[in-house]
């Protein structure tokens, strides 16, 4: 009787605890995006309250970039001393801070720094997520990776459209609409401390479905003790799925970032009023947030996601072509085929969590690819800028683009071979 009555209580806390790490999760996610999209609507005010220069103001859409790359890298490492769910909860708060108090500097170089707290903070969470959604729920990679990037692609459409109305609740002020995101991050701290708290409780680790090391336990920090010794011989930087992984993110990311920078402009200059152009850049933001969760919970239940990968990069290839020959014959066309194709994202996070075979090997892994990947993205959208400066029109720029697919469609089917490392 007694042992019975233990496991049912195991078995509550264990289901307690799945409960609240799906909470977190999605909370998590919630907050990866706004800090970057709030800003775009408010920019223009922005600049002119912070005396902010043209040159500034197109280095500002570089540090998301920038900051993934440099601090993500560091992921790991905290990763092993603190734990994945230690490590997001304070990424967590550094976003929380970050957005709490950059509206309210006054001048450009302190509005750069609290940025960069906040972005360091998405940086390290973008690394840990898949970590935690390997070490958590081992039989639902996919499932649980589209919820995050269904998520995550709500949480940034959302800002993008909400910052504006939100300034125009508190008297037009950009600096109320920016900093009501803090109040989202800052509801994404209790269950991460929670979680953290409970993966420091051995009484309350319950043996984990086996993922890679046996004896490694839910709610054990991933990537320290026996399991990461066990595969500490793994070179992630020497691998070739790995540099696959890592070419296909650059690249997905490369063409996300054209989207987000570039494709109302390329539909106002086709003629297209600027009302028609916001809603057909909102379409390709919002077909991410259903689209996300199918493909990755579909993505997961396959052991090779080549042909998920390349059927992708034909929809990009047809959307690019399209606006090359006729941006404004079919623009909801266009954009109906580039949402598709922005859902590589999810596709290649739940890529990063099958191609590990541990949790230890998940967190180089993902610090690895996305990484390499950030900085593989940043001079495309610059390119794209300086071609259409330097030519006048968008058939160049997108000629460039439809070919980055190519190698984005070569990469994605070798990342998505059943293979581990």
């Amino acid at each position: 009787m007694v042992v019975r009555m233990k496991s049912q209580g195991r078995t509550r806390s264990t289901s307690w605890t799945h409960r609240l790490a799906v909470a977190a999760l999605v909370l998590a996610a919630l907050n990866l995006r706004p800090a970057v999209t709030s800003l775009g609507p408010v920019l223009e005010e922005a600049r002119a309250a912070l005396g902010m220069s043209p040159t500034l103001a197109g280095l500002l859409t570089s540090v998301p970039a920038v900051c993934f790359a440099l601090v993500g890298s560091a992921a790991p490492r905290l990763a092993r001393r603190h734990g994945p769910d230690g490590v997001v909860l304070a990424g967590m708060a550094a976003v929380t801070a970050g957005l709490a108090l950059r509206p309210f500097v006054a001048n450009t170089p302190a509005f750069l720094t609290l940025s960069g707290l906040a972005l360091a903070g998405i940086a390290v969470a973008n690394v840990l997520l898949p970590v935690v959604v390997k070490q958590r729920f081992p039989d639902r990679v996919g499932m649980m990776t589209g919820l995050y990037s269904m998520a995550l692609n709500l949480g940034a459409s959302t800002a993008a459209a909400v910052t504006v109305p939100l300034a125009g609740a508190f008297g037009g002020d950009w600096r109320a609409g920016l900093g009501a995101w803090a109040v989202l991050a800052a509801v994404a701290v209790p269950p991460w401390l929670a979680l953290a708290r409970d993966s420091r409780r051995p009484a309350a680790r319950e043996p984990a479905q086996q993922v890679g090391q046996p004896g490694q336990q839910v709610g054990q920090p991933v990537g320290g003790g026996a399991a990461a010794e066990g595969v500490a011989h793994v070179r992630v930087a020497r691998n070739p799925t790995a540099w696959a992984l890592a070419l296909y993110f650059g690249l997905q990311a490369t063409s996300a970032y054209v989207i987000m920078g570039w494709l109302p402009q390329i539909f106002r200059d086709s003629g297209l009023s600027a009302e028609t152009a916001g809603l057909l850049f909102a379409l390709t933001s919002v077909l991410g947030v259903p689209l996300s969760f199918v493909l990755a919970a579909v993505a997961g239940r396959l052991r090779d996601q080549r042909g998920v990968a390349v059927l992708l990069g034909l929809f990009g290839l047809a959307g690019y072509a399209g606006l090359w020959a006729a941006p404004a014959a079919a623009p909801w066309l266009w954009a109906v085929l580039l949402g598709v194709a922005n859902c590589s994202f999810p596709l290649a996070l739940t890529m990063i969590a099958m191609r590990g075979r541990d949790g230890a090997t998940v967190i180089r892994l993902s610090a690895f690819a996305q990484s390499v990947g950030y900085l593989l993205s940043i001079p495309g959208p610059i390119l794209v800028g300086a071609l259409y400066q330097h030519t006048g029109g968008w058939r160049a720029p997108l000629a460039f683009v439809v070919c980055l697919m190519l190698p984005q469609i070569v990469a994605g089917f070798f990342a998505g071979r059943d293979r581990q490392i």
